[in-house]
């Protein structure tokens, strides 16, 4: 075995200044969620774990380390709405991650504007450029290798309507680029940004 590998078995810790987990599962699109609980309170509130994971239908997830508001709400009325984390909204996606009491509207912490959905009953994020409603289709509690049950649930919700900013689309095609969106990265504080300059394209083989 190299020895200019770092070797370490999770259960027993990494033994560095920081987990290196997120940071090597990264940049990852952050799960930007907003929900509404069964008494009428609107939730917003960002999952660093988060992805999309079929085509037809299109269904989207994110994880839930914890039992949080957006969680609870998801099940008890069964939809949400994710949207794009782009530069401009970065400072107000990151204050919705406030560990407030679920009786705070945090669109109103945050100073954004919630704007009714077309298919769903969540609010959307009127400055968000792209937005996804969402029904929820599977809450999955996590288990590790040995069978016991994690505190993280996976949601899954299939996308039953789209808002995307005409900005965005050029020629019929969106621009990933234009929309400036932001991506988590290891440590406590560390996000990415996504422009034009980085862009290269490979065809798959035949």
């Amino acid at each position: 075995m190299s020895e200019d590998l770092y070797f370490y078995e999770p259960a027993a810790g990494h033994g560095l200044a920081h987990n290196p987990f997120n940071a090597i599962i990264a940049p990852r699109p952050i799960g930007w969620v907003s929900s509404l609980a069964s008494d009428g309170t609107r939730n917003l509130a960002p999952y660093s774990f988060f992805n999309a994971f079929n085509y037809t239908p299109p269904i989207i997830g994110f994880a839930s380390v914890g039992r949080k508001d957006s969680l609870n709400n998801i099940e008890a009325t069964g939809d949400f709405v994710w949207h794009l984390a782009t530069r401009e909204l970065a400072e107000a996606m990151n204050a919705s991650a406030a560990g407030v009491d679920a009786s705070v509207d945090e669109f109103e912490l945050v100073g954004l504007t919630a704007v009714p959905s077309r298919v769903v009953s969540a609010p959307r994020v009127a400055e968000a450029p792209v937005a996804f409603e969402c029904r929820r289709t599977q809450v999955l509690q996590l288990q590790g290798s040995d069978g016991a049950a994690v505190d993280t649930w996976m949601v899954f919700g299939e996308v039953v309507g789209v808002h995307i900013d005409r900005m965005l689309i050029v020629d019929g095609i969106y621009d990933t680029a234009a929309a400036r969106p932001i991506l988590r990265a290891g440590g406590p504080a560390d996000y990415f940004g996504i422009d034009a300059e980085n862009l290269f394209r490979m065809a798959r083989p035949e």
